[in-house]
């Protein structure tokens, strides 16, 4: 059967028409893929001059912890108020900055320091101990004994299982089976592996800080009281109140109060029963954590890392670096 002459050219403007639509929609396609590789590239190149932004503010907020010749280290210093620096960073990089932050790692708990060979180093299990069953964290006795039976187990160099901790058969029984370390930590984070800790509990709830804003994996184990976060400065004694705690801090914020000597706080008036150990307190630090954010609109690159200032307070060591 042959088509008429109609028929023909009605075919013929179908064809067309289909061939006009996978053109155009080709076409949007393309058009579609090539804003979005452009898109891609400036997004890219703006977070590469971010993380420079970044990169600016943390060697800044090095050369303020090296600037600083105080004998002691407090929350009154320049490098722990950097929110004057922050501001001016504006003026720097045209439309971008950087948010700067500085802390003394030396106001964390060394929580490496709990294990001394074998055993554990009394002074830093008592100190863990009232963290964690006080007012911020508020586990049962039993409960913070477990865990901390198990971080020991964690980091001391035997396979001896402490009391309610854990060893290697612990954890080689588990759905997705691993070894205990059996060595210091080497980042915070890795205690999300050891038994009985949850990320409640490390990260924080409700009105609870966390454990990675009061430990850390470096120094030596000593406090410094001028810098400490209040739930470590609870900590300190058993005597320790809230009441105290805020007395305290409200002492050491005062730039006419002198925070040179450790037993300060035995100079404010009803705190002569407080008893911390000597051994315990410090009031210079040596590591410091710093962040820097660069920022551009709702674009940001995060930059943390720890350093560690040199006793001739000329160097510094860079400990720990991470980009986010």
């Amino acid at each position: 059967m042959r088509l008429g002459g109609s028929n023909r050219r009605g075919v013929a403007l179908i064809l067309v028409l289909l061939m006009i639509s996978i053109i155009i929609a080709v076409t949007l396609q393309l058009n579609r893929d090539t804003r979005s590789e452009v898109y891609e590239a400036v997004n890219l190149g703006d977070g590469i001059r971010l993380r420079y932004v970044a990169e600016s503010g943390f060697y800044v907020g090095e050369a303020l912890i090296l600037a600083d010749k105080n004998a002691s280290d407090t929350l009154m210093d320049l490098w722990a108020n950097t929110e004057m620096i922050s501001l001016k960073s504006e003026g720097f990089f045209g439309n971008a900055s950087f948010k700067l932050m500085i802390e003394d790692d030396g106001g964390r708990i060394s929580i490496n320091s709990l294990s001394i060979g074998s055993g554990y180093n009394p002074l830093i299990r008592d100190l863990l101990l009232r963290l964690l069953t006080g007012p911020y964290f508020r586990l049962e006795q039993a409960k913070a004994a477990e865990l901390l039976d198990a971080i020991k187990d964690w980091i001391d160099a035997d396979d001896e299982v402490t009391g309610a901790g854990a060893e290697g058969t612990f954890y080689a029984r588990l759905e997705k089976p691993y070894t205990a370390k059996n060595a210091p930590l080497d980042c915070i984070e890795e205690l999300l592996m050891v038994k009985g800790m949850t990320r409640d509990l490390f990260y924080g709830a409700g009105e609870s800080p966390g454990l990675a804003q009061c430990l850390t994996v470096f120094g030596d184990g000593r406090i410094n009281i001028n810098t400490a976060s209040k739930p470590v400065l609870r900590a300190l004694a058993a005597e320790m109140t809230d009441d105290e705690v805020d007395r305290l801090d409200k002492y050491r914020r005062d730039q006419r109060n002198d925070l040179s000597d450790p037993g300060w706080y035995q100079k404010l008036p009803r705190s002569s029963g407080i008893n911390i150990p000597a051994g315990l307190i410090v009031v210079r630090g040596d590591t410091f954590r710093i962040t820097a954010v660069g920022l551009q609109g709702r674009m940001a690159e995060r930059i943390t890392g720890v350093v560690k200032r040199e006793a001739n307070r000329r160097n510094i060591k860079l400990l720990s670096w991470k980009v986010e």
